[in-house]
């Protein structure tokens, strides 16, 4: 008899065979996260952010704090309306002069106590006062900015495919003033730019055909490579750090080269069924870090290894753990912003398609009244596929007063349909025992926990299996 102890859960990883799986790699792993090594929790839920001035798709969300270190506003951009909400918590109220009749995402950037913003179409617009917008005088039609070297960049938004870029700043220290000591910079490339951020002390400017420029005040140089973000709206950022999405996958960028890091869901972006991300959410999926995780809207998802569905799928990335997962959200965000509230605590909001925006994460314990429905899958080898295990009993533990319920299933095939999956005995005491019917044999042991409280949370710690290896039945 051979007793097998599994207290490692891991993340979820589809690219390593499931027969090279390490015994606490996930094949599923939907609305959980870490936090703690090892065990794995159901996610939180969202509340309601304020108010619905519309119900046009939300595309843009961020903050800005004033110079004076208590003053800030809350910016959503939905329809063709920007709106502003005092302090975080105010209404929101439609900005002075900010109609925009386009439903373009907006870019930003604030110089000297001053925020210039443009969608690429509309006049270019900059405050003050921080509810009302007046038009920058000679301006470029831009979506994107950046603040580097004292002055404001921007890179004009409305080149097509063929058409050189320019990078035109604005005169020193002034985010108003683009008469003055204003120039530009010519950068020879194909497609739409659609990104500029800093990163390493120099200005990085990309396209929607993945090309990526280094820029440092003086000379421009082309990184070579086809592997920038096929959208500056799955940007994320931790310390000077970038993670986004490209069409082979979800990258990090440091300042030299582009590394990816979605191996273990690359079955998720793209697969040999064509279920994976589909091709028009390569140019609009919002993205965001958030403390240790990066979270990208990838939509509707199914990959080809397990023949799941995911129907809001938000692709996370744990950088601290190095770990993936999938969260599913009733509402998909269609843009990400973070905030720190009057008490200086960070606070992560989203908008979604119905014109709401909501807040994440805290003590809410399901979506804005939906029920988050929690589930985790792994298959088990026990290093030797190719023999039969005669399967005695197995335990799987918890925090008491959970809620999942925990169901295993024997058999020598991944095929989702031939699968029968018996339930654990209850599992509110935190932990659950099944003894098998005699005569329970297979090759593969399949477990699975599934949870779809409305009002709680549960903790997974690990299993202990008990089994005998058949060697007589290959």
């Amino acid at each position: 008899m051979a007793r097998i102890r599994i207290f490692n859960i891991g993340g979820l990883n589809l690219k390593l065979s499931p027969f090279l799986h390490q015994p606490g790699d996930m094949v599923r792993m939907v609305n959980v996260k870490k936090d703690m090594v090892g065990a794995v929790k159901k996610r939180p839920g969202y509340v309601k952010y304020l108010g619905t001035p519309d119900n046009a798709t939300v595309t843009s969300l961020w903050e800005w704090h004033r110079n004076n270190g208590t003053q800030f506003w809350n910016y959503r951009y939905s329809g063709s309306v920007l709106y502003y909400s005092q302090q975080g918590t105010g209404a929101f109220t439609v900005c002075g002069n900010g109609t925009m009749a386009n439903g373009n995402a907006i870019g930003h950037a604030v110089l000297d106590d001053v925020m210039i913003i443009g969608d690429g179409v509309n006049a270019t617009r900059h405050s003050t006062d921080g509810t009302s917008f007046t038009n920058t005088t000679n301006a470029p039609l831009a979506e994107y900015f950046e603040t580097y070297q004292a002055r404001v960049y921007a890179v004009r938004g409305t080149a097509t495919s063929g058409t050189a870029i320019d990078l035109i700043y604005s005169a020193p220290g002034t985010a108003t003033n683009w008469t003055n000591d204003s120039s530009s910079v010519r950068i020879p490339s194909k497609g739409r730019p659609n990104s500029l951020f800093k990163t390493a002390d120099r200005l990085i400017t990309t396209t929607d055909a993945g090309q990526m420029y280094k820029y440092d005040g003086f000379n421009m140089v082309d990184l070579a490579t086809n592997l920038g973000p096929s959208t500056g709206r799955s940007i994320g950022e931790v310390e000077d750090f970038r993670f986004y999405l490209n069409r082979k996958g979800v990258f990090g960028f440091g300042g030299n080269r582009p590394e990816i890091i979605s191996n273990p869901i690359e079955r998720q972006i793209y697969n040999d069924a064509g279920e994976g991300i589909t091709g028009g959410t390569f140019d609009n999926a919002p993205g965001i870090a958030y403390k240790f995780d990066y979270f990208l809207s990838a939509g509707t998802v199914t990959d080809d290894l397990t023949d799941e569905t995911i129907n809001n799928c938000i692709l996370k990335y744990d950088y601290q753990l190095d770990e993936h997962s999938n969260y599913d959200f009733a509402n998909l965000p269609t843009a990400w912003g973070t905030y720190k509230d009057a008490s200086g605590n960070e606070q992560l909001i989203f908008g979604a398609s119905n014109g709401q925006c909501y807040t994440f994460g805290g003590t809410a314990l399901n979506d804005d009244g939906a029920t988050i429905q929690s589930t985790m899958e792994g298959v088990l080898t026990f290093r030797i596929p190719d023999i039969e295990k005669k399967f005695n009993t197995v335990f799987a533990f918890a925090n008491p007063g959970c809620e999942a319920k925990v169901m295993v299933a024997l058999g020598d095939t991944f095929t989702k349909g031939k699968k029968k999956w018996i339930p654990l005995n209850d599992f509110h005491d935190g932990m659950a025992e099944l003894r098998f019917p005699s005569g329970s044999q297979g090759r593969l042991m399949f477990w699975k926990v599934v949870e779809a409280s409305r009002n709680a949370r549960f903790q997974l710690y690990g299993f202990v299996f008990d089994l005998e290896p058949d060697p007589e039945k290959r």
